[in-house]
C-alpha cells in the first residue's frame, strides 16, 4: 500500500474565502513539535510577574524564565513591527511549549488595505527564522489563528495572553517535560 494513502488527511481549519492580508486584528498560537517545553527554563513566581509597554502597540510579560531559544524567539518576535510596515505585533507571550501572539493588519487612513502579507506568510517566516537560527526543526506543522471579530472577542483574546503564563498549569497545551 503506497504510504500518502496511509496518512490522514489534515482538515483545513482556515477559513473559506478569507483574504488573511486584509485589515483586521488576528489572534494566532504556535507550537512547538510534540508540545516540547523549548522555551522556559523553570516556572514563573506570580508574586513577581508583571507586563510591560514596550512601545506605543506592544505589551509582553516581564520576568519569564525563557530559555537560549526562548530568547532566540523573543528576539525575533521584537523584530516583527520592523519588519512587516503594514502589521503590528500588539501582544504577545512566550510558554515553555507554545505562543500566542496578537496580530494586527493596518488600513491606511482612507481605510484601504496597505499592503501586507498574509497571516500565513508571516507566521511561516517566523518559524523559518527562528529554525534557522537554533539549527534545528522545533516547530509543530501548522499553526492556530483566529480572526478577531468584534471588541468582546478582541478582550477576550488579549485578556487570555495575560493570564496564560500564570495559568499555565491548567492550560490545555501543558506538559510536564
Amino acid at each position: 500500500m503506497d504510504k500518502e494513502k496511509e496518512l490522514p488527511k489534515r482538515k483545513d481549519i482556515r477559513l473559506k474565502n478569507y483574504d488573511y492580508s486584509s485589515p483586521g486584528a488576528y489572534f494566532v498560537t504556535i507550537c512547538t513539535e510534540n508540545r516540547k517545553n523549548y522555551f522556559w527554563n523553570g516556572s514563573i513566581d506570580p508574586q513577581t510577574f508583571k507586563w510591560c509597554s514596550v512601545g506605543a502597540n506592544c505589551v509582553r510579560p516581564q520576568n519569564l524564565p525563557l530559555s537560549n531559544i526562548g530568547k532566540t524567539v523573543l528576539d525575533e518576535l521584537e523584530l516583527w513591527n520592523q519588519t512587516y510596515p503594514a502589521v503590528s505585533l500588539y501582544s504577545y507571550v512566550i510558554m515553555p511549549n507554545h505562543l500566542h501572539i496578537m496580530v494586527v493588519i493596518s488600513a491606511d487612513e482612507y481605510g484601504r488595505p496597505q499592503v501586507a502579507p498574509t497571516v500565513e506568510r508571516m507566521v511561516k517566516q517566523f518559524k523559518g527564522a527562528i529554525t534557522k537560527k537554533v539549527c534545528k526543526p522545533i516547530w509543530q506543522k501548522s499553526f492556530i489563528e483566529h480572526v478577531i471579530r468584534n471588541i468582546k472577542d478582541y478582550e477576550t483574546r488579549l485578556n487570555y495572553i495575560y493570564e496564560n503564563p500564570i495559568r499555565w498549569y491548567y492550560d490545555e497545551l501543558y506538559t510536564e517535560e
